[in-house]
């Protein structure tokens, strides 16, 4: 038996045989295929058990260190919603209407439709903004370095769009760029900065979404050598502790 300096405990996930595997593969990819972000909400109450739930998925991702470097401020005080709205709409009239948006990108936005009209800020029952703590406040009041925060954090939050979605609920993953009115807004301190803005609400009645399609998995695997049964391969180097 392996003897280790910290705590370790057993692991022994489900396993399944082929076929199962990739039948719930198929249904997981064919559920979260249906998942679309919503511009257009209903102001029908979400109960905040839900949003928790969402937050608790997105507490379960891995990190560097296992540091979890991420907080998820919840906001569902009208006042509160509706500051954001107008910050976030002053900071995109510049992006839209002021120039700060190359070409290129309003090019790329087209298709969206989108504009600095953030509307939907208001309708939501929630908003949740995820931001990323480069370092923690430790109880001691001395800060620790956080690693892989980027990474870390867009793990947890793609973790949070799925729990949204498993629920029947949607969202949009909304990037005010800046964002740092979010910091005075939420109360938040100064290790942290605001990452994404999520909307959380019911899609509305009469919700549209661009009519747009995934690329093919063709696109989105890039075979190398090894990548197929029948290939060589090289022996596995030693077990090393993943840094995610």
């Amino acid at each position: 038996m392996r003897q280790h300096t910290h705590p370790f405990v057993p692991y022994r996930p489900d396993r399944y045989d082929e076929a199962e595997m990739v039948r719930r593969g198929k249904d997981f990819v064919s559920f979260l295929d249906r998942r679309r972000s919503v511009r257009f909400f209903s102001d029908e109450p979400v109960p905040r058990a839900c949003v928790d739930l969402a937050v608790a998925a997105a507490n379960t991702a891995p990190s560097g260190a296992h540091f979890q470097p991420w907080k998820f401020a919840v906001i569902g005080d009208a006042g509160t919603k509706h500051r954001i709205r107008v910050a976030a709409e002053e900071e995109e009239k510049v992006n839209y209407e002021g120039g700060r948006i190359p070409p290129e990108w309003r090019a790329a936005l087209a298709r969206l439709e989108t504009d600095a009209d953030k509307s939907f800020l208001d309708v939501v029952p929630w908003i949740v903004v995820c931001f990323a703590e480069k370092s923690t406040v430790l109880p001691d009041g001395s800060l620790r370095k956080n690693y892989y925060v980027n990474e870390s954090v867009g793990i947890a939050c793609g973790l949070f769009i799925a729990a949204l979605h498993a629920m029947g609920l949607s969202t949009l993953t909304h990037t005010p760029n800046p964002m740092r009115f979010l910091t005075e807004i939420c109360e938040r301190p100064g290790n942290e900065r605001p990452y994404i803005l999520f909307p959380v609400g019911y899609a509305a009645a009469d919700c549209e979404v661009p009519d747009l399609a995934r690329k093919p998995l063709a696109e989105a695997i890039a075979e190398s050598p090894g990548g197929r049964p029948g290939h060589d391969r090289p022996t596995a180097p030693p077990r090393r502790r993943p840094v995610l």
